[in-house]
Formats: structure tokens, sequence, C-alpha cells
């Protein structure tokens, strides 16, 4: 996803949701626009999920769930990356 922007989805749902683990969506399209890493793919409830560790601009490592719907990213949940996790991923900052 590198070099390009991406387009979102969102409405209160979403961004509230997300706002309860502390990110916001400037913060989730960053981490989605910055080369995120993939961790997995599954299906619920019939429609494909991707979850991606993602750094922000200011360097915040966020793990990000998605779906894709109508060609727009939608935010399904985000939230900061576990100090456990940290060491398995880096980015150039």
């Amino acid at each position: 996803m590198a070099g390009r922007q991406n387009r979102f989805e969102w409405d209160d749902a979403n961004r509230s949701h997300i706002a309860r683990h502390g990110v916001s969506p400037e913060e989730f399209e960053q981490g989605m626009n910055n080369d995120p890493a993939p961790v997995a793919e599954y299906q619920i409830m019939g429609e494909q999920r991707a979850h991606v560790v993602g750094i922000t601009g200011r360097g915040r490592l966020l793990e990000l769930v998605y779906t894709v719907r109508s060609g727009r990213i939608r935010a399904v949940t985000a939230y900061p990356l576990r100090k456990n996790k940290r060491g398995l991923y880096s980015w150039p900052v």
C-alpha cells in the first residue's frame, strides 16, 4: 500500500470504536498508508478481514483491523501495539 493514498470509509460507529482504544481516524489512516506489516487475514460473518501492524507519522505502532467495502478501507478496530510485540516490527522512521 506504500506509495499511494487509500480511500477510507468512516462513520460514527467505527470512529467511536477506535477512539475507545485511544486511536484517531488520522492515526489509523497514517498506519495504513505507511506500508503496514501483514499479521493475518480471516473471514468473519461472511466478510473478509485483514489484521496489520502500522506506524503513524509520529512513530506510534498500532494494530489495525479492517475490511474493504466498495473499494474503501473500513476500520473495524485499532489499538496500540502491545509492548511484548514491539520487537517483532521495525520501520525506518
